[in-house]
């Protein structure tokens, strides 16, 4: 069986869970649904980055020890994923990494170890010892250079240009990673292959950071300075940085340099490796994480897919200080998880910024799902329910009523809509492939137009009353219904509670999470089949009612 292992990032334990996190991990579910569907072995990981300078210092400001600080953030994150059904349970992530886990301390130390013992691609040592001076970054978890930093007037020290905060004062001892023997070969590896980084524009400007040059990464702390972190091998005085600790973890996790994880099976997984991260850590994900991997002789990931960013509706940046920030458990009191998924995945193009505003949340739910495919839904089965007794009809139209389907702009001929099926499918299962999920839900939404068209110019509720139309009636019925056994089918990774509640309600019980898209065909859903309850399955939200309820509670 063939094998897909995606991963989103894990998440930094100094503060609570936000609708970043809910983003990334949310796509990553969809693919992870998705691949499962047509037929892949996969194991999906998330989790938290729990060491480093930032965690001591988020435990000091809230009187907890470093120990609780994580805890703490690992389980708010834990119950934000369960809100939005991403767990374990509700057939999300495999896995939870933290990166306190003991196993993975084994697991990272030997990578250490490897690194050490083997040589750069010029033939010197890959990790060596030295004494370093640098402006240091913790929001970061960065050095800084001079063209990454600001000292403003009446300040002596400087200030990061992202996060505008003062930097610290790092001069201490510490290990090396030789990065700098490492520009030829990543060039050559990302420059071959244009789908180990993406998207293009991403993947410029890796290549162009590289060919401004490489400088040699450190790569640990002295203990006395930071002493929550593992400790480097050989030597208990320093503890190793937190980005060679963290990007670990993806090997760690399914059982590299440990025992505990072995029967995951890192050999088995490794090979089809996908990362999906934010466009802010993609330098750490590629450079310094394709460097670690080639250091210690290992194959790199397939992918690394670098997102966008949620902005505000008037494409702002999200802060607290502009109010503007979307809060994930507003989120989850006031929408559908299914609703918010959707609109997660069709308004922002997967490697582009995209905007987010309550009101954009619910005025793309009111008219894609309450009316488009809710809609669809409703009014279909409850024809279905008052015309014919609650049973599929027979689709066909035969010779003797061709003149009367046609009459009422209804081709006599299937066909036509099942090759227009057929192409859509293939382009939503292709683009879907290629991560661009937006345009793969656009082209659904064109069918569910379609359908929908056909029945408001056919108007089954004349049909019903003209017995020469019985069979256009018929047709028309069983032609909405059969498509959205497809519509719920290839949705489900998207919308797997609503997709099954529908799939429910055309009275099939089969389980949608096992049923391979590229596999559908036309005429699978026998006539005289009983359907369901015909139910509502995306109220129409109240913009008013809502906005005022979240305006209130800010």
């Amino acid at each position: 069986m063939k094998t897909f292992y995606i991963t989103t990032p894990i998440y930094y334990a100094n503060s609570l869970p936000h609708l970043g996190h809910l983003y990334t991990t949310t796509v990553a579910d969809v693919v992870n649904r998705y691949k499962k569907q047509r037929g892949y072995d996969t194991f999906f990981l998330t989790g938290t980055d729990e060491h480093g300078i930032n965690i001591q210092r988020a435990a000091e400001e809230n009187k907890r020890t470093p120990q609780e600080q994580v805890d703490f953030i690992a389980d708010n994150l834990k119950k934000m994923f369960a809100d939005f059904g991403l767990n374990t349970e509700n057939g999300g992530y495999d896995i939870f990494m933290r990166t306190t886990n003991p196993f993975h301390y084994e697991g990272v130390q030997h990578l250490w170890k490897t690194m050490a013992s083997n040589k750069t691609p010029k033939g010197n040592p890959v990790i060596y010892k030295d004494f370093y001076k640098a402006w240091f970054c913790a929001a970061c978890a960065e050095f800084k250079t001079e063209t990454e930093y600001e000292i403003r007037d009446g300040e002596d020290i400087p200030r990061c240009l992202i996060h505008e905060k003062i930097l610290d004062r790092v001069e201490e001892e510490s290990y090396f990673f030789r990065l700098s023997d490492y520009d030829e070969i990543l060039l050559e590896k990302i420059e071959g292959n244009p789908d180990l980084v993406r998207p293009e524009g991403r993947r410029n400007e890796i290549i162009s950071f590289i060919k401004s040059g490489l400088q040699d990464l450190s790569i640990s702390r002295d203990k006395k300075n930071v002493s929550w972190g593992i400790p480097v091998p050989g030597d208990e005085d320093h503890v190793m940085y937190v980005w060679i600790d963290a990007l670990s973890n993806y090997i760690t996790a399914i059982g590299y340099g440990n025992d505990q994880q072995a029967g995951i099976g890192f050999e088995k997984y490794w090979q089809n490796v996908h990362h999906f991260v934010g466009k802010d850590i993609l330098r750490f994900h590629t450079v310094y994480w394709f460097s670690f991997l080639l250091a210690a002789g290992l194959e790199l990931p397939k992918t690394v897919y670098a997102h966008g960013m949620w902005l505000d509706g008037e494409g702002r940046k999200m802060g607290k200080t502009l109010g503007n920030v979307i809060e994930p458990n507003v989120l989850h009191e006031h929408f559908q998880t299914d609703a918010l998924r959707y609109f997660l995945l069709r308004e922002m193009s997967f490697g582009q910024d995209g905007k987010f505003s309550y009101e954009n949340l619910i005025e793309r739910a009111n008219a894609d799902l309450a009316k488009g495919l809710g809609n669809l839904s409703s009014r279909t089965l409850s024809m279905i329910d008052k015309y014919r007794d609650g049973m599929i009809p027979d689709g066909s139209i035969h010779d003797k009523s061709f003149i009367f389907a046609k009459r009422v702009g209804v081709s006599p001929d299937e066909q036509e809509l099942v090759s227009i099926l057929e192409l859509a499918r293939d382009e939503f299962l292709r683009k879907f492939d290629d991560f661009d999920f937006s345009s793969a839900l656009e082209t659904l939404w064109k069918i569910i137009s379609r359908i929908d068209k056909m029945i408001t110019e056919s108007a089954p509720w004349n049909l019903v009353k003209d017995e020469n139309q019985k069979e256009t009636l018929n047709a028309v019925l069983y032609r909405a219904t059969e498509t959205l056994r497809w519509l719920c089918i290839l949705l489900y990774p998207v919308m797997p509670e609503s997709t099954r509640e529908i799939y429910s309600q055309i009275g099939l019980s089969d389980d949608i999470s096992k049923l391979n898209g590229a596999d559908l065909k036309w005429g699978a859903l026998e006539a005289g089949h009983k359907i369901g309850e015909a139910k509502p399955v995306f109220p129409r939200l109240d913009s008013n009612k809502i906005m005022t309820a979240i305006e209130e509670k800010a």
